[in-house]
Formats: structure tokens, sequence, C-alpha cells
């Protein structure tokens, strides 16, 4: 008998390209039909047949606090019911930016957008119009959404599917971005020795979450904020994944950088769309209508995803919760290496805050091309024989996990033990 999700799956490839409206969702890095999931409470969700699965990738990160939770499904309900939408300014919108200003430091101005990669957009356009230079400096596997200058040699799904470029960019467009290694202070010091006083920014994930997790050097990230101090660049965090994930204060604040603006989404909407970007005030007072860079969106500070994003910030404000979140995936990472060297298995894992990484490796990876000589295969293996086995983990091997507060230790123990299963059966 053919399953729902078959079923679904056929249906949305007539319709939509490959049946998905982002790319890793469609399995083909690992094979198989992708799930068509139905609902989600706390730490589970339920597929178009009815399945059950501990969720390890939380809607790629925002669900921090868990799928449904009452605090934000009542937020959400309360604000719809006042209207779903103006296109004018509302008072939640003053309230969220007050909050993101008091958690981070280092925002002076903050503006709201819906999406991730719209943030990094405007950052970049910012940055540049600040410094009158074209030139952007990016790392190999990072990701910072699919505009057109950032999509060279990016991770997550282009990754994943072994095309790091787009077609559709224009030569000239990805001519003035410069790709370099993460993690390599040395490499960064020669081209800003080169070339830095052409370079308008320089963009990272302070900790990369889209060539799988990557731990940031503490060398790398002191020679980027030096460096852009030294020559006059914009110092871009891409916090879209790791704000308010692997910290209170982000990874900013785990690691002790300022930058001079920062991206965020994901957890700040609560699972809506919502993402802002935020900064220096100078740098923040050339956008329009104060300056001449122009930013506008019809949907940017939507109140009902507002709402969400402030139910889900108040609730990671609790004494204690980003230690039992940490404490949760550290759990997890250590549990799953210990269970895989049990039996002989050349496997590793590692986790920051709420996030995570599993490597078929001998070692925890530090750069790209160590991302890209693990056991690719080994890991397709394992993620189909967990699904069946009812945990979720990201559809690719290059791809970060997350836990919520709402996994407890003995969904942690279920998941450690199931793959000790499967592992002592590895051959």
């Amino acid at each position: 008998m053919t399953s729902k999700n078959d079923q679904l799956f056929a249906s949305s490839q007539k319709l939509i390209p490959g049946g998905v409206n982002s790319p890793v969702r469609a399995f083909r890095s690992v094979g198989g039909t992708p799930l068509f999931f139905q609902r989600g409470q706390g730490a589970y969700v339920w597929d178009a047949d009815g399945k059950r699965y501990t969720d390890f990738v939380g809607s790629w990160g925002p669900m921090i606090v868990g799928h449904c939770h009452p605090d934000v499904v009542k937020a959400v309900q309360d604000a719809a019911a006042q209207g779903l939408g103006f296109g004018a300014p509302t008072a939640s919108e003053l309230e969220i930016a007050e909050l993101l200003c008091k958690l981070l430091p280092s925002l002076e101005m903050v503006r709201l957008v819906s999406s991730g990669t719209e943030a990094t957009m405007t950052a970049i356009r910012l940055a540049r119009g600040f410094t009158g230079r074209s030139r952007i400096v990016k790392f190999e596997g990072c990701y910072h959404g699919h505009s057109d200058g950032l999509l060279v040699k990016a991770g997550s799904g282009a990754l994943t599917f072994g095309q790091p470029s787009s077609s559709g960019v224009p030569a000239e467009i990805a001519a003035l971005t410069t790709v370099l290694d993460y993690n390599d202070a040395a490499g960064l010091e020669k081209y800003f020795a080169e070339m830095g006083n052409e370079i308008a920014a320089v963009i990272v994930e302070p900790v990369a979450g889209n060539m799988n997790l990557i731990v940031p050097k503490p060398e790398f990230l002191k020679a980027l904020r030096d460096l852009c101090t030294k020559y006059g660049a914009v110092l871009i965090l891409d916090e879209v994944m790791t704000g308010f994930r692997v910290s209170l204060q982000g990874a900013q604040g785990y690691y002790g950088i300022k930058p001079d603006l920062v991206t965020l989404g994901k957890v700040m909407g609560g699972g809506l769309p919502a993402a802002a970007f935020g900064g220096r005030r100078d740098i923040m007072q050339c956008l329009a209508p104060l300056g001449a860079v122009y930013q506008a969106g019809t949907l940017s500070g939507n109140p009902i995803a507002v709402a969400a994003g402030m139910a889900t910030l108040k609730l990671v404000q609790a004494e204690g919760f980003y230690e039992n979140l940490s404490a949760l995936a550290k759990q997890l990472t250590e549990g799953l290496t210990a269970a895989a060297q049990k039996h002989g298995i050349d496997f590793c894992a590692q986790s920051v805050g709420g996030m995570f990484g599993l490597y078929f490796s001998k070692s925890l990876p530090t750069s790209y091309a160590e991302v890209m000589s693990c056991d690719k295969e080994a890991f397709n293996r394992f993620f189909h024989a967990m699904l069946e086995a009812g945990f979720y983990l990201a559809p690719s091997a290059f791809e970060a996990g997350f836990v919520s507060a709402a996994h407890t230790p003995a969904d942690i123990a279920a998941t450690i033990a199931a793959a000790d299963k499967i592992f002592s059966a590895w051959k």
C-alpha cells in the first residue's frame, strides 16, 4: 500500500519544482521520499501517515521551546484576533526592537524584515553604502541566504546537492565576492594585506551550521574583528541560526566578539517568518528614510510573527534555560559518540548551546575540506535507520541539528539507545 507521504510527494512534484519549497526537504541527498508533516507537539512531530518522530530539526532551529508551546500559540491567537497585518507601524514592533537591543549589546538600532535571506542581503547592501566599497568576503561552506552575491561556494542546500554556486548568478556579481577558508586566520590576514582597502564587509557564521556544525577557532574570531577594525571593513555576524540558539546573547556573547552588524532570524520569529538586522547606529542611519540605502517590505514587522517571536524570547530568558538546553545537547552528542565507538565505528559529535553536529569521521572537522572528507554514505545509512526507528534528523550530512527545551533526558536516552542498536548491527 502506498503511504500518504508517497502520494503527497508524487502529487507535489507535478506542481512544485522537485515537490518541495526548499531544496534540502526533497531528501535527494539521503535518498528516499520526504516526510510530509501534519502536526507537532513539544519535542515530537507526526507525518501524514500518523507516525511519531522525536524531532531534532525543529523547523531548522526556530522551535527552541518545542512545537506548539501554549504561550506562543496564545500570543499568536491574541495577535490574530486584532488583525493579520497593517503595513503600518505597530507598538509591538517597538517592543521587540527594544528587547532585541537589550539582549544583544551590539544592537544600537535594528530593522525588522521577514527572512534571513532578506536580512543578510540588506546588511551587505548597507555595508557597501556605508563604506563606499564593493568587495565582500565570505567563507567556503557558509550559507547566508540565496541572494546573488552570496551564492558563491555556499553551504546548506547548495552544498547538499554538490552545487556550491548557483546558475543564474551573473559572473559580474559573483566576482565581487571573495571566498576564503573558514577558521584560517592566516589566510584572512594575508588577503586583507592585499585587498583590505577594497573590502566593504566580511560576513561569517560565528558558528558554522550549514556545512554541518563547525566551531570557530579563537584566533579566527579575533582576526575577523581586528582586521575589519584596522581596514575599516564592516564585520557582519550572520546569527540567523545562532542568535538566541547558542546562548541568550547569541554567538557574539558566547565567544565575546562584537560585530558591526548582525543578522537574526529563526528563533526570534518563534516559527513564523520574522528576521532582523541591526548594529552600529552610524551604519544603521544610512538606511532609508534616514539615508540613501533603500530597503522596504510589506510584511516587515508583521504583528503575528512579532507576537510569536516575543513570546519565544520571553521564554528563553527563564533562569537556567540555556544551561538545560546545553546539557541536553551534550548528553546527546556524548552518548552517540560513546555508542558508535563501542562498536568500532568512526564517528564523533559536538555541540554548542542547543546546536549539534554529527560526523562519520575519526576527528571533529574544523573546515569545509574536513567536512567533505567525512563519510557521507555512512551518514545516509544512519539517517534512514534512525528515521525508521522514529527519530528525525536533518536529511543531509551538511546540516547542524537542534535540541529544544521540550526534549527530556529520557528522549535523549531513547535516541542514544536506538543509535546503539543500529551501530551494533553495523557492518
